[in-house]
């Protein structure tokens, strides 16, 4: 009860941006989380450090093969729609370290669809933290640095081997390609986990958007029809992760006739996916029913 004369107490409420349960305050406990699960599930790989050298290198080794592959394809052919070996692997380093990276922070995110089904999304509701990066960071596999690894090579052979006239620009264009590209593939995946509310059993539907379009960036984007050109520029926007961009470097012009600045729009387009996917993240959440089991 509040006294006579006494004010009574502020009320904190979900709008207040800076408030206990703000905005603010969900990212920062979100993020704590997150690396307190990370941390958790690093620390027990570790424990077992020749399975995580094994398994790393096993990871490496898997991912090296679709480079294999275009080496075996360069055997028989000087290009491959109308692209050097060199240009081909600027797209697929470009694409493979952005994924990567992506799919080592919130891979896991596929794994949404089943906790769905078996009613163990129950228990991280029940938290005093954020479920987003609950799911995030569940079974946080550092054996992913492999595909990482990978990816850094062959974009460190491409670079070594591309004749390019570099500009302070072109420069830039390299890290902005990698780090837009994993906020528009970790966007991808939180989009997908959403889904995951209303089909629940559609991993596979996800991981055709995920790997797949890690798969179809590989390779240089004259080999496509125009209405896929279109297709993942204007509805799913994974030509910006390193077509776009990556065509401003090699100085060639992109198949759809783009204006030259949009090799500049990757972190925006980046930033705009992942306001997109947070919003069908809270409308899956909010939708989700348990199972009742």
């Amino acid at each position: 009860m509040v006294e006579l004369g006494e004010r009574p107490a502020a009320r904190v409420t979900t709008e207040d941006p800076f408030g206990e349960y703000g905005t603010y305050n969900r990212v920062r406990d979100g993020l704590r989380a997150y690396r307190m699960i990370a941390a958790m599930w690093i620390r027990s790989t570790m424990a077992y450090r020749a399975s995580f050298a094994m398994t790393t290198f096993g990871n490496f080794a898997a991912t090296s093969f679709d480079f294999l592959a275009i080496l075996l394809m360069f055997s028989q052919v000087d290009e491959l729609g109308g692209f050097s070996l060199p240009e081909i692997a600027l797209l697929y380093g470009t694409s493979g370290v952005a994924f990567g990276l992506a799919d080592l922070m919130i891979g896991s995110m596929d794994r949404l669809g089943r906790r769905v089904r078996d009613g163990t999304l129950d228990t991280l509701l029940v938290r005093p933290v954020p479920v987003l990066a609950q799911v995030a960071a569940d079974k946080f596999a550092l054996r992913r640095l492999g595909r990482i690894t990978q990816g850094l090579f062959v974009l460190g052979y491409a670079l070594t081997h591309l004749d390019i006239a570099w500009t302070p620009a072109k420069v830039l264009m390299i890290p902005l390609m990698v780090g837009s590209g994993g906020l528009i593939f970790a966007a991808v995946f939180i989009g997908g986990a959403a889904f995951q509310f209303v089909a629940q059993d559609a991993s596979e539907v996800q991981n055709a958007f995920t790997y797949g379009g890690a798969t179809l960036l590989q390779y240089p984007p004259a080999l496509f029809a125009k209405d896929l050109l279109r297709g993942v520029t204007f509805v799913l926007p994974l030509a910006f992760v390193n077509w776009v961009p990556g065509l401003y470097v090699l100085d060639r012009p992109y198949p759809l006739d783009l204006p030259q600045w949009l090799a500049f729009a990757p972190p925006l387009v980046g930033v705009a996916c992942c306001a997109l996917a947070g919003l069908a993240w809270r409308a899956g959440l909010r939708s989700y029913r348990s199972t009742g089991s």
